[in-house]
């Protein structure tokens, strides 16, 4: 089976500007694929070359078996843009029977079920609609015609909690249907729950591709110790995974991806422990620890 998307030295440049640099890329039918980076890492230039609305400066992509800007395929094809502009004067559900009349058609009792899951409102108009609800449509819009590819770009804005779990239940229902979803994200704690693989992207390089459960193995944790006693820096030199110590006389911290058990093992028969804090490092930190000198 051709891969849905699949990309080759894809590259973009805004004048002199390299938004996207020799991007090569192999999604997967029967996946959820996270395409991920913090804001202005070049996602949604990729996703707009893969739409068919830029022309790459260089390279070659294929969207469902064919260039991005032939028709055939666009029917097969579900999309959510970060930037979802309606029309505000008509109603949701008006918004809808319209992009269905382009698509040939769709299941009305599926549609029907889909604004029920997202507790969508449509039949307001959508410029009196909030955020959120205005991405409900956008969102019905995305999956109503059950595409073979969903391309969805930081899809979960305005969308409130409990309409995020039911949104993350109709993507894995997708990827076990045998179809498709690429989804752009900087929410890492989003693509860990629904993606497969992830993509990691950072001022236009693809940094690494590998599955969901290999990144969660290189989840950065920022943690503080406080203690009373004399502990050494060389005291930790023997602890895999631990960046960037900052050693007080009573506080240490640092930057920790290894096994816990071994960073307590190292400093607890030293000093006594008298609190510890932990907190997972945000995106940004984590490209900057592990990634840096590889883009």
């Amino acid at each position: 089976m051709t891969s849905p998307i699949v990309t080759s030295t894809l590259t973009k440049h805004y004048g002199s500007f390299p938004a996207l640099v020799d991007l090569d890329l192999d999604v997967h039918a029967g996946e959820v694929f996270g395409f991920l980076g913090p804001n202005g890492a070049g996602k949604s230039t990729a996703i707009r070359v893969l739409m068919g609305e830029l022309n790459p400066t260089s390279g070659s992509a294929t969207v469902l078996g064919a260039p991005p800007r032939e028709v055939e395929h666009r029917r097969r094809l579900g999309y959510l843009p970060a930037d979802l502009a309606l029309w505000p004067g008509m109603t949701g559900r008006d918004t809808l029977k319209f992009f269905a009349s382009l698509r040939g058609g769709v299941e009305w009792g599926f549609v029907d079920e889909l604004a029920e899951r997202l507790d969508a409102v449509l039949d307001k108009r959508v410029g009196e609609l909030s955020t959120g609800n205005r991405q409900k449509v956008g969102l019905i819009a995305a999956f109503m015609h059950k595409p073979d590819l969903l391309i969805l770009d930081e899809p979960n804005s305005g969308l409130d909690p409990l309409v995020q779990h039911e949104f993350w239940k109709m993507m894995r229902e997708v990827a076990d249907d045998g179809r498709t979803v690429f989804l752009s994200s900087h929410t890492l704690s989003e693509v860990e729950r629904v993606a497969d693989r992830v993509g990691i992207i950072r001022k236009g390089h693809l940094i690494t591709v590998e599955a969901v459960a290999g990144l969660r193995r290189k989840r950065m944790r920022r943690i503080e110790i406080d203690f009373d006693g004399i502990l050494q820096r060389e005291d930790l030199d023997g602890v895999a995974g631990v960046r960037d110590v900052d050693l007080h006389p009573d506080r240490l911290l640092l930057d920790f991806d290894g096994d816990m058990e071994d960073l307590l093992g190292a400093v607890s028969p030293r000093v006594r422990i008298r609190d510890l804090h932990t907190q997972e490092a945000d995106l940004e930190d984590i490209f900057l620890a592990y990634y840096k000198d590889e883009s």
